[in-house]
């Protein structure tokens, strides 16, 4: 059965404007370029050379605390469906001169396809959010 949840946690060298001014630029987890700013209920198609085209859909944005998407990483350039997109959460807290960065990815278990499809999905995108915070971190302190 997979696993339907995928969290990671960092505390980043920045202050919050910052790192929030980062967080709400659309897919910036996939996109090459920045994709301008979230805007609840607006889809921006997040262009990646290296692994395509991905529309990501602003679900929610809670000003300097929480902004989610929705997106089908595993549905690469396909339009955005209930049953193909897992939600990502990224949680922002003041914590001394810097700021925790929390992200949480959900729905894999109910993304359409098989089960292989699915753990394969997930185990994906375990490796690349230690990847991306990683270098999401070094912009933000740079």
């Amino acid at each position: 059965m997979t696993v339907d949840r995928i969290e990671r946690e960092t505390v980043i060298e920045a202050p919050l404007e910052r790192v929030w001014r980062l967080v709400t630029e659309p897919g910036w987890w996939v996109a090459s370029e920045p994709s301008g700013v979230a805007v609840e209920g607006e889809t921006t198609l997040c262009e990646n050379e290296q692994y395509g085209d991905f529309p990501v859909l602003v679900e929610t944005v809670t000003p300097q605390t929480f902004v989610s998407y929705r997106w089908a990483s595993a549905f690469g350039g396909q339009e955005l469906t209930s049953d193909n997109t897992t939600l990502v959460e990224f949680t922002l807290t003041p914590e001394g001169s810097g700021t925790r960065l929390r992200v949480v990815e959900s729905g894999f278990a109910a993304l359409a396809g098989s089960e292989e499809l699915r753990a394969k999905a997930h185990e994906d995108n375990s490796g690349g959010w230690v990847e991306v915070l990683a270098a999401f971190t070094k912009k933000a302190e740079s």
